[in-house]
């Protein structure tokens, strides 16, 4: 393992309104004291200002609202601010709504990260800004690019065959290969990370466990696709950050790494492990996993997920901290905890009809 560290001072976050990207951002600023941060995020349905409040050092996070596709405002951001890292999460990222809208993926997914990748190089290599040495484009995905597993088959790792199967996976795969030409291409220093699913503190309401706690609050159905036993590994946000700065600070340029978390379990075991939470919390409510409604698959539902990470243990010393026992009662604490998601919860502004939720449905993520 390599001592040599990437070093950014000024550094752009794309989605740092969003989930992942607001839990990265706060980890960042909180990490290094010499790091300025720009934050560019478009504000759909997935990112909001609220993810940001309470930041430590506010001062040296700048917020624009702006579309990574608008290459005159990149190319500018760039410039203006002397970019030297770039942390790329800005994604199209909910299943169901590519299964019903895929033009919007395409645009976000693929056409933005060809926008970013193109203003870097310009920046970085044509204007000779930075050497490849100091400057990093961390490009940040899924492992729903390499499609699903049987029962019993080895996890997903940075070995295996890229197969999407839904329209968002393909718009992701398409930006993982755009990412890959232009380290091999041109020589700009990137990096890709493909994790598995994320939970914890701030998910966008429309995600599966986001959704199951929002219903065993209201007393409401719980929705879970099928008979529930299609399985994912579930990564809590706060190791995928850490997993994330140290990929970009020490990751080597032109590889990918796996982040997962340890956690493999069926949908329905998820569903009764959160209610099992609420149990504990509202035991005169309990059972709360009564509440499980089984509702129809979607279509082209992948049936497992599994990610292998022994490569980032390996080069980077990073492994999960947080088991889903722990981590899950972190999560449904911090939504319990939190006033405004609470308030509008029991006021109705964050319903399942404001979701946009068939009724029944999930939103898994």
């Amino acid at each position: 393992m390599s001592d040599e560290s990437f070093r950014p001072t000024r550094i752009l976050v794309t989605g740092g309104a969003g989930f992942i990207g607001s839990n990265l951002v706060r980890n960042l600023l909180g990490a290094d004291p010499g790091l300025e941060i720009w934050n560019l995020d478009l504000l759909t349905y997935a990112g909001s200002l609220d993810n940001l409040g309470e930041l430590p050092a506010p001062a040296r996070h700048h917020f624009v609202h702006g579309d990574i596709c608008d290459r005159a405002l990149v190319e500018r951001l760039l410039r203006e601010s002397r970019i030297d890292g770039i942390i790329h999460l800005a994604a199209e990222s909910h299943v169901d709504r590519s299964i019903e809208g895929p033009a919007a993926f395409v645009q976000t997914n693929v056409v933005g990260t060809f926008t970013l990748l193109e203003a870097a190089r310009g920046y970085w290599l044509d204007e000779k800004r930075f050497r490849p040495a100091d400057c990093r484009f961390h490009h940040i995905s899924t492992d729903e690019v390499f499609g699903t597993l049987a029962k019993g088959a080895p996890p997903f790792s940075e070995r295996t065959a890229y197969a999407p199967n839904s329209p968002y996976s393909a718009a992701k795969a398409a930006s993982d290969h755009l990412a890959r030409a232009y380290h091999h291409t041109y020589g700009l220093p990137v990096v890709t990370t493909n994790c598995s699913n994320n939970y914890g503190p701030r998910q966008n309401a429309e995600k599966f466990i986001p959704t199951i706690i929002r219903a065993a609050l209201l007393g409401e159905p719980i929705p879970v696709y099928g008979d529930g036993s299609n399985v994912r590994d579930w990564l809590y946000v706060e190791d995928h950050c850490r997993a994330l700065e140290v990929v970009f600070r020490r990751g080597r340029p032109g590889e990918t790494y796996c982040i997962g978390g340890a956690a493999e379990s069926a949908n329905i075991d998820i569903a009764r492990a959160v209610c099992g939470v609420f149990d504990e919390r509202f035991l005169a409510k309990a059972p709360h996993a009564r509440l499980i409604t089984f509702v129809p698959d979607r279509p082209g539902h992948d049936w497992r997920y599994a990610i292998d990470f022994a490569k980032i243990e390996r080069e980077l010393g990073w492994r999960p901290q947080e088991t889903f026992a722990s981590g899950i009662r972190r999560t449904v604490d911090w939504y319990l905890a939190n006033a405004q998601w609470r308030r509008q919860i029991e006021d109705g502004t964050l319903s399942g009809a404001r979701l946009g939720l068939r009724t029944p449905s999930a939103r898994h993520p």
